[in-house]
């Protein structure tokens, strides 16, 4: 009985020590924007994180350059307490993802529980739609900027903002800073 205690116990800390380091990348699944998902998820690998891939359909997703990608949940199935981070992928396609109201309150959720919630390219204005970006720094691709200070935030024409547990970026090309940004707040 000691030894299954004793194992029990062991196995239980070794659970709880790899979901530590675990977040969950959510596209949509048409038109991501390959690099916003594909440099920040071989970056957390490489730092020993594990990625979950969540989607607003459980069917494979396509990015707009053509990666395929399949995912492991759809967004409504989402456990905000398995992960450190939410981080919602950009590219024409996560338009979709804007008004969709099991994302919004995923990631008011994980936002109100002190995870890092993290948007990149149009992606920001999910973040905003859903009230986290009032009166906050943010930036966004520039194409969407009028409307993210028009849902309240306060915009920053700069590659990666990072305003208390949010981080937000503005398109691929700093897909990787936004990943080691991430990376470093939850390291902190």
């Amino acid at each position: 009985m000691k030894k299954f205690l004793l194992f029990f116990i062991v196995l239980s800390l070794s659970l709880s020590l790899w979901a530590e380091d675990k977040v969950c990348m959510v596209v949509a699944n048409k038109d991501f924007r390959d690099e916003e998902l594909l440099k920040p998820l071989k970056y957390f690998q490489d730092e020993g994180f594990s990625v979950d891939i969540a989607s607003n359909k459980l069917e494979e997703a396509e990015g707009m350059l053509g990666a395929k990608i399949m995912p492991d949940l759809i967004i409504e199935e989402i456990n905000v307490d398995n992960y450190k981070a939410l981080i919602v992928v950009g590219g024409s396609g996560a338009k979709v993802l804007w008004d969709l109201a099991s994302l919004a309150y995923k990631l008011k959720e994980a936002y109100q529980k002190g995870k890092i919630v993290a948007a990149i390219c149009i992606s920001p204005i999910v973040l905003a739609k859903a009230g986290l970006l009032k009166g906050k720094e943010a930036t966004v691709w520039s194409g969407e900027s009028e409307r993210l200070i028009s849902l309240g935030a306060d915009y920053v024409f700069k590659p990666v903002v990072v305003d208390g547990n949010i981080v937000t970026a503005d398109g691929p090309q700093s897909a990787l800073e936004f990943a080691k940004t991430i990376v470093r707040l939850i390291k902190k």
